[in-house]
């Protein structure tokens, strides 16, 4: 496998990993004001304790539906709203919680295994009449043209039986696997839901309750203020979406009655990093000074986009497209964005409310000695 090959299936791993294996606590998050659903519905949401689980649990209550959750009831637990129903359970084959009961409705947060899908669904087909089924853009199989759209060329899985597959196998030296799986399980939840699931393949999830810091890391660092390491170009472009949109658009598209398969990635029009660090400056009211870096000297300097530098790739080779996948679709369906200043002011409010420990260790983002070190070559390069 070439270089620039595994690092494109890593970041695609990366990108949507912690969210799709449900491993991610969330936090609270606000919700906008939306008045109620013109039909109240029956929603079932399996998980929905993660990190976009809550913002879902919090925006469909607020519109007037009736909300049950079943997960494991171990992570956050009391953090749901007492509206909620739970239902304690685990996908892994204890599902009689699910057993006799009816719903409108589905959204499954956290499913990587296409197994977890199959068991499921055959417990809920009869008693559900549609399933959202929550993927990820990870399971493009070449991310090297701009403009990719749900029509793209899929992850093939190549193991012996993807129904075998367990969490285990899904760890930093098998991220290979974690698209295939997702394209599989897209397609159990359409075996199982013919004409009646909606597959949504999120981008970068980003904003309040985030735990990777995949975004936090920019309006922390921001906010500290000094000469920041800035990476690549102003102009490379940078997609993701906060939770919170993907969330309230997740229950208005359940609302609706939606079907088919869509990205859900932000921002509507092109977003540069440049754009980006300067509306995290103007939102934190810093005097922060960018220092741009180009990715040779990152690269040869051993500063990893994407885990180092978050939010960006260099848009070159496998990469091109990677930050430029059509989310055109799904914005023509009520997909919205709040402001890059929305994002960064609630994701810093949240962060700010976190125990002094994990403040103190960001779980993204290069490292202050480190940083000083790249900037101080950097500028030595230009003498």
């Amino acid at each position: 496998m070439s270089t620039s090959r595994r690092t494109f299936l890593k970041l695609s791993a990366l990108m949507g990993g912690s969210v799709g294996l449900g491993l991610m606590p969330g936090g609270k998050g606000t919700v906008r004001s939306t008045g109620q659903s013109a039909k109240p519905l029956r929603i079932l949401i399996l998980g929905g304790t993660g990190f976009t689980g809550p913002h879902q649990v919090r925006y469909a209550i607020s519109r007037g539906h009736k909300v049950t959750v079943f997960n494991r009831g171990k992570t956050h637990p009391g953090e749901l709203p007492k509206e909620a129903e739970q239902l304690i359970g685990d996908r892994n084959g204890q599902l009689d919680a699910l057993k006799g009961r009816t719903w409108d409705v589905v959204i499954d947060v956290p499913t990587t295994l296409p197994v977890w899908v199959r068991d499921a669904a055959a417990v809920l087909k009869g008693n559900v009449d549609r399933y959202i089924f929550i993927s990820t853009i990870s399971v493009y199989s070449d991310n090297s043209k701009p403009g990719m759209d749900e029509t793209g060329p899929l992850a093939k899985y190549s193991g012996a039986d993807p129904m075998k597959e367990t969490l285990a196998t899904l760890n930093a030296s098998n991220y290979a696997l974690y698209g295939p799986l997702k394209v599989q399980s897209e397609q159990e939840a359409e075996k199982w839901f013919p004409g009646k699931a909606l597959i949504v393949r999120p981008g970068l999830i980003v904003g309040p309750g985030d735990e990777t810091d995949r975004f936090t890391y920019w309006p922390v660092r921001v906010d500290r203020g000094g000469e920041v390491l800035a990476p690549g170009e102003p102009t490379d472009t940078v997609q993701f979406i906060d939770a919170r949109d993907l969330a309230e658009w997740i229950i208005r598209s359940a609302e609706q009655g939606t079907t088919g398969t869509f990205n859900a990635t932000g921002p509507k029009a092109t977003l540069t990093i440049g754009e980006m660090l300067d509306e995290i400056k103007k939102a934190t009211k810093s005097k922060a000074k960018f220092t741009w870096v180009d990715a040779d000297f990152l690269a040869a300097q051993h500063v990893s986009p994407w885990s180092d530098m978050p939010v960006w790739v260099a848009p070159r080779g496998a990469q091109t497209g990677f930050t430029k996948i059509s989310n055109k679709k799904a914005v023509s369906k009520g997909l919205t964005f709040r402001s890059v200043g929305d994002t960064t002011q609630a994701t810093l409010e949240w962060f700010r409310k976190q125990p002094a420990e994990r403040q103190a260790a960001l779980r993204k983002g290069i490292k202050p000695a480190r940083e000083v070190e790249v900037l101080a070559a950097w500028h030595a390069s230009k003498k």
